[in-house]
């Protein structure tokens, strides 16, 4: 078990998921202390650093693309003071942090979890029901339909249009993004079948944003609500092939060969995944020698952790 409680929050680690519980330190961001504690999987996790300052530094969870619909729909734009996946580390604590940063990627290692995307959410997103306020709109989201309440402030053709309302089933996906310079952002709900794209201030089925107000954040938090409940971007990518495209025909048969060329298709794939375990096996064994060189590994955890991977290469698991 490894736990790391600064002022800034609270990170637990218990050798399977990252429970984090944000500080209610005023500094501490609202977005933060409104989605409130919520735990990681080791699955979706990328990797994690611990980057140092004159006066501590952070740690920093870098997360898998498509694990975390919050990130998913916020696409990087979330500022660094609002990101969940961010702790400030006070000076006294960083051997802590440090410590820290060290039981998860050995364990990223040993369980050899992937860091490529992932085609499903690993996280289940913020909970609901959830309201949230725009420059000229206030959102509520409540599991199965979103309804949007015009401002005093809001343009004319929207607020020709009235109240809107849309059905989980109505939606493709939900877009979010911050402003730009004098650019808005907007929380935007895109309907099946819908092709035009307006300007935030005059589309019906978004809020317009300005900058990134503590009170205006939960806007990110409602995005990643409904993104959570409609398909993955990544699912079924393979399943969606037509039936007769390129992709999902049949391969031509292989030209008839003789001697050591007229390997069989199985024995070849075996004997590449043969070779891609034994770079994997090697990989992660310098990773261990370099771990015990620093000393970040004592000479027993090093044998210990080093038989383990041998172990599970041994049994192919």
């Amino acid at each position: 078990m490894a736990e790391l409680m600064v002022r800034d929050g609270t990170w637990t680690f218990d050798g399977e998921v990252v429970r984090i519980v944000p500080g209610r330190e005023r500094g501490v961001h609202k977005l933060r202390q409104d989605l409130g504690e919520f735990t990681v999987p080791l699955a979706a996790l990328a990797g994690i650093a611990h980057e140092p300052a004159r006066k501590g530094g952070r740690l920093r969870l870098r997360l898998r693309d498509g694990a975390d619909p919050l990130l998913q729909v916020t696409g990087g734009g979330l500022p660094d003071e609002a990101n969940p996946y961010r702790l400030t580390v006070d000076a006294g604590r960083i051997d802590v942090a440090e410590y820290f940063v060290d039981a998860v990627r050995q364990a990223l290692m040993l369980e050899q979890i992937p860091d490529g995307p992932a085609d499903r959410y690993l996280l289940p997103g913020p909970s609901v029901p959830l309201s949230a306020a725009g420059v000229d709109g206030v959102a509520t989201f409540d599991g199965e339909r979103v309804h949007i309440e015009w401002r005093w402030n809001t343009s004319e053709t929207k607020r020709d249009w009235g109240p809107r309302e849309f059905a989980l089933t109505a939606l493709e996906a939900v877009e979010w993004r911050a402003a730009a310079g004098l650019e808005s952002g907007y929380l935007r709900f895109r309907t099946r079948g819908a092709t035009e794209r307006l300007k935030p201030e005059r589309d019906p089925n978004s809020i317009e944003l300005w900058g990134f107000k503590k009170e205006s954040g939960t806007t990110a938090l409602l995005a990643a609500a409904v993104a959570a409940r409609l398909p993955h971007p990544l699912a079924g990518a393979e399943k969606a092939l037509p039936t007769g495209s390129p992709a999902a025909a049949p391969a031509p048969a292989a030209p008839r060969t003789s001697g050591a060329a007229s390997a069989s298709p199985s024995a070849s794939a075996s004997a590449s995944a043969s070779a891609e375990d034994h770079d994997a096996l090697l990989r992660r064994l310098r990773e261990l020698g370099e771990l015990h060189r620093d000393g970040i590994l004592t000479e027993e955890e090093f044998t210990a952790t080093k038989a383990a991977v041998l172990r599970r290469f041994h049994t192919g698991g």
